[in-house]
């Protein structure tokens, strides 16, 4: 199977992969080349999560900035 570039890959199908990465690379299974090719990939797939990111988030601001009543307000996890 060919890889898919990571702009190609949806947001959640980079962060399965980087994560795969990750596993193996913690659990010691890659050689040295492995590892450095692996490491390459992820910065690969984390910088193409990153955009993704800023590109939805830049998105919810146009549309809140649609509504005059909105105000958008930085994203904290509540602990209930």
């Amino acid at each position: 199977m060919a890889v898919k570039k990571p702009e190609n890959l949806s947001f959640e199908e980079a962060i399965n992969e980087l994560e795969g990465i990750v596993s193996a690379m913690e659990h010691g299974e890659l050689t040295l080349e492995q590892s450095l090719k692996q490491f390459e990939r992820g910065i690969q797939l984390a910088n193409a999560s990153n955009q993704k990111l800023q590109n939805a988030e830049q998105k919810v601001a146009i549309l809140m900035g649609n509504d005059e009543n909105s105000t958008t307000a930085p994203f904290t996890e509540s602990s209930e």
